[in-house]
Parts: structure tokens; sequence; C-alpha cells
């Protein structure tokens, strides 16, 4: 790319194809064995952006509006299925370098990698994550796993609770034979005197002298005087007189009881045939 940027600088931006193209958004950034520089990155598309492309860097420029990829959007909806776990194979690899039309990397005779794009001797490329240090495949797992993490903030703006309402349903004693206290209203009539005031009108005259009358006219004239008049007013209100409870307590008291009994009586008789009891 044009500038170099750091893995966490390039997810989440926006990824734009050469005709202008939002194609989505950044998921992960896969990085090269050899450089550690990033190589591949997936873009998220699909409803909620639940789909994940692979997109190769080559020839990509960084802007204000997010990455410029050199790939048209028809060939990132083409592009192998291939699930983006934190690492590429050889095999994968080369599926994505064949159908974007890359150069594959030079390998070795024994089919392997060699050491200008293998690195660590680990055949394809790790992803990394948001640029913690750690080696490419636990920096593919943190970036997948912040990828993750935002996808369920945003099915939870989806999600609606369904509530339920359920029985509870308990048991209680219930007793027989037992004496009921009970309380009844009734109604009486009260009569209370309460004392009342209004006010009268009362005419209070006195004489004006010829000092103190001044010039006086015939005419008509009128003066109102709102009187005032204390009603009775009856409210209620409700008190505790009396509490009574059942109780119950032990009584002992004498019962006489009365039954037949029998019993056995010795009699002597003598030969003159009388009988004596004893």
């Amino acid at each position: 790319m044009a500038k170099t940027m750091q893995p966490q600088e390039l997810i989440d931006s926006a990824v734009v194809d050469p005709t202008g193209n939002k194609l989505g958004k950044v998921g992960n950034v896969y990085l090269a064995d050899a450089t550690h520089q990033p190589e591949w990155i997936t873009v998220k598309t699909g409803l909620f952006g639940t789909k994940e492309s692979f997109v190769p860097l080559s020839g990509a420029h960084a802007d204000r509006d997010g990455v410029h990829v050199r790939v048209d959007k028809d060939a990132v909806s083409d592009a192998p299925r291939i699930e983006a776990d934190g690492h590429l194979s050889q095999e994968e690899s080369a599926q994505l370098y064949k159908h974007y039309g890359l150069p594959m990397p030079r390998t070795s005779p024994d089919g392997r990698m060699d050491d200008k794009t293998q690195g660590r001797g680990r055949p394809g490329m790790d992803t990394a994550g948001a640029g913690t240090g750690k080696s490419g495949t636990d920096r593919g797992k943190a970036g997948m796993d912040a990828a993750a993490g935002k996808q369920q903030d945003r099915d939870a703006e989806h999600t609606m609770t369904r509530s339920e309402e359920r029985l509870n349903v308990g048991t209680e004693q219930v007793e027989t034979g037992h004496v009921r206290l009970r309380k009844y209203v009734v109604t009486e009539e009260q009569q209370v005197t309460v004392p009342v005031s209004h006010e009268e009108v009362r005419i209070e005259r006195e004489p004006i002298t010829g000092a103190s009358g001044g010039k006086a006219e015939i005419a008509e004239d009128e003066q109102e005087v709102v009187l005032h008049a204390e009603k009775p007013v009856v409210s209620k209100e409700t008190v505790a007189v009396e509490r009574a409870r059942l109780k119950t307590e032990t009584v002992t008291e004498d019962q006489t009881v009365s039954g037949k009994v029998r019993k056995e009586q010795f009699e002597v008789t003598d030969d003159e045939g009388k009988h004596r009891k004893s």
C-alpha cells in the first residue's frame, strides 16, 4: 500500500473497489509470515455483515473514506469460500492467488514455501489482530474476537424479548369446627348541638350639627352590606375504639358421674333356718 498501516488501523475500515463501490468493512487482517505486513483482509459482507470474503492488499492504498483495493466487487463476491479461522493453509492461499490472478510465492523443491515467504516455516499466512505484539495466530484470534463482539452488538439491536406469565400454586391449611369472631356495621343517628353565628344589620343614627353638616342636597342613594353567617359542617373520621380477640384457655372442673356396680355379701343360716347377713 502507499502508506504502511498497523493492523488495528485497518480493522473495521470501509473497503472500496476501483469503481467506487463499497464492498463492506474489514473484519480481519492477515500478515505475511516473512514481512509481517498486511497481505490479505477479510471483508464483512451480506446481511448484518455475517459473511467474510478474502481480498488481497496488493496495490491497495488507504484514503479518508477507507481502503481502496484493485479487485472489483464481482471478483470479491465470487472468491472461494474460506473460513476465517486465524490462519490460511497452503492450499487455501493457492486458491485465492489463482482466483485473483496473483503470482504464487516461490516454493522449495519439497513443495514448501521458501524462507522469503514462509517466515517461521509455517505454510500460508497468519492473521493479525489489534497490534498486540503476539504471534500471528494469537493476533488473528484477537481480531476475530473483536469482530465477533461488534457483531453481537449489532445483533442485539434486532432482538426482542418475549415474556410470559406463570401461575404460582401453593397450599394452605384449613381448619374445621372453629369459632368465628365477626364484626358488622350498624348505622345510628347522632345529634350534636353546635353554636353558629350570623350577621344582622342594624341602623345606628347620630345627629348632625350645623357646623359639621355642610351643604346637603335632596337625592336618592343606596348602600349595600354583605352579611355572613356560620353553618354547621359535618365530617366523619374512623377511629379505633376497642380490640377483641379469640383466645383459648384450659379450664379444670369437677364432674359427677354415676354407674351401677355389683358386690358379694355373706349370709349365715342356722338350724332353725334363720338367716343373718354380714
